[in-house]
């Protein structure tokens, strides 16, 4: 038997070992960590779409991977990742936030990883290349300081809605008072700049405008930024309350002319803008950026369809989704209790994806969080609000200048039926002082593109065609002369 003595220096000794084991297989796999660390990007091929995905992985001082992804062209940057791991050359990346996970093994070259994206059900090969740095946006138009003219933070009260909007307020540097303008954004929650795909198309545009001795008050949207209110309630009657409310903010300033303030509005904004017109005598013009002439039910129609088919989705898919939307949209304009509501649309949308391929359905994602958020979206305010609402009796009464605007590529509110819907109506009440232009290869975010795609709005560095910029302002001062 052995003695204690033995027994405890034996211990030690297999301690030792195991300790010194554990230490040579940390400095191992840190060693290993080397060959991934760094940043790879790649290209995802789906239907229609070619998206370029860049990992940023980095090491930790314990040795542990950490990672970020980056969706140029999708304008999204460190996309948070859960877990990294790296282990006999195979790679593991998961994403919870966007329910995507990579599975890749390098090459002996260390400088190529061969492997699978998953996200959503689907999977796509993804062969990721070792590059020096990611991929940056460019974005060429946007203004950098010290710009040539006055910038002021500033805070619009809306007294009815007990809501503060926060906004940017800038001016040329002398010779007031000023012609003024109130930008309007488009619909979901939207910053003051409506910053998309990381371009910042009313910095861009306020930018021009100021120069040109226009005034510019832009602010975030009611529960955006620093804007107090919550979005999610709120219809674009609330929203056309908070415009008035920045109006009434640029009447009490020495530095604008309350005579010459106008509204400039982008799409769902373009909707706002006439509904302010007709409240308010204070408006002198209004600029309508894709503006909408036909109910939201009719634009939704039009703007799935050829969205869709830009994508490269089948005719028969297309038929299956307005038959869908159509029957969605039946419940939400019949139905005004939600829960109600809630029960019909869930078995409207299962008998729908019932009859999608097996390829159509996995696209889809997890099919219980893909019914929970479509039937979240069309039983909201908004929706509910912009389904049925009709911008025709609204621009029929607005007797102040109107400038429509829109591009020959716009998906999202095509411009032939929604020009057309606006002059008709300006036509048939008797406002002469109209201008309508459709601006060639332009999309709805007036850049110049190739075929109005969304997914080519991140690609494209121009924000907003020079074109666009420049007729917008040259109207504006015309308009103004004439007044």
């Amino acid at each position: 038997m052995k003695s204690l003595t033995k027994i405890a220096y034996s211990l030690f000794i297999c301690l030792g070992l195991l300790a010194g084991s554990i230490a040579t297989t940390l400095a191992q796999n840190q060693t290993d960590h080397l060959k991934v660390v760094g940043i790879w990007q790649g290209a995802l091929k789906v239907p229609g779409v070619e998206l370029r995905i860049v990992f940023k992985i980095s090491q930790q001082e314990d040795g542990a991977l950490t990672a970020v992804i980056d969706s140029p062209d999708q304008g999204a940057t460190d996309i948070p990742v859960s877990e990294v791991v790296f282990k006999n050359d195979s790679l593991r990346i998961e994403s919870s936030l966007i329910r995507g996970v990579y599975k890749g093994q390098i090459q002996l070259d260390n400088n190529t990883i061969i492997g699978i994206w998953n996200q959503g059900g689907m999977s796509f090969p993804l062969e990721l290349q070792r590059t020096d740095e990611a991929p940056t946006l460019n974005r060429p138009q946007e203004p950098q300081p010290p710009y040539p003219y006055l910038e002021e933070e500033v805070t619009v009260l809306n007294e009815s809605a007990a809501i503060e909007l926060a906004g940017t307020f800038t001016r040329p540097q002398s010779g007031d008072p000023f012609p003024a303008v109130i930008l309007i954004s488009g619909s979901g929650p939207q910053d003051r700049d409506e910053t998309v795909f990381s371009h910042r198309p009313f910095l861009v545009l306020a930018d021009h405008l100021t120069r040109q001795g226009i005034a510019v008050l832009r602010m975030d949207d009611r529960g955006v930024g620093k804007s107090t209110g919550n979005f999610a309630t709120a219809t674009s009657e609330d929203f056309a309350s908070d415009v008035i409310a920045g109006i009434e903010y640029l009447k009490t300033r020495a530095d604008v002319n309350s005579r010459q303030i106008g509204l400039i509005g982008h799409s769902e904004g373009g909707m706002i803008a006439p509904m302010v017109a007709v409240q308010s005598g204070d408006v002198a013009f209004i600029v309508l950026m894709a503006g909408t002439g036909l109910t939201g039910e009719e634009i939704l129609y039009l703007q799935t369809e050829l969205i869709t088919r830009a994508s490269g989705a089948s005719e028969a898919t297309i038929d299956k989704n307005r038959e869908a939307q159509q029957r969605m949209f039946a419940i939400v304009k019949q139905e005004q209790d939600d829960s109600v509501a809630t029960a019909m649309l869930e078995t409207v949308l299962k008998d729908a994806i019932d009859q999608l391929s097996e390829e159509e359905r996995n696209a889809l994602g997890d099919i219980e969080a893909y019914l929970n958020a479509q039937i979240r979206q069309v039983i909201s305010p908004w929706f509910r609000f912009f389904l049925t609402y009709d911008p025709i009796p609204a621009m029929m009464k607005v007797k102040c200048p109107v400038l429509a605007i829109n591009g020959e590529l716009d998906l999202q509110v095509p411009p032939k039926e929604n020009l057309g819907a606006i002059e008709q109506a300006l036509k048939a009440s008797g406002n002469t002082k109209y201008t309508i232009k459709e601006f060639p290869k332009l999309n709805h975010l007036f850049q110049t593109a190739e075929t109005g795609s969304p997914i080519e709005y991140a690609k494209i560095e121009e924000t907003m065609s020079p074109e666009v910029l420049k007729f917008i302002g040259d109207w504006i001062l015309a308009v103004l002369v004439k007044k």
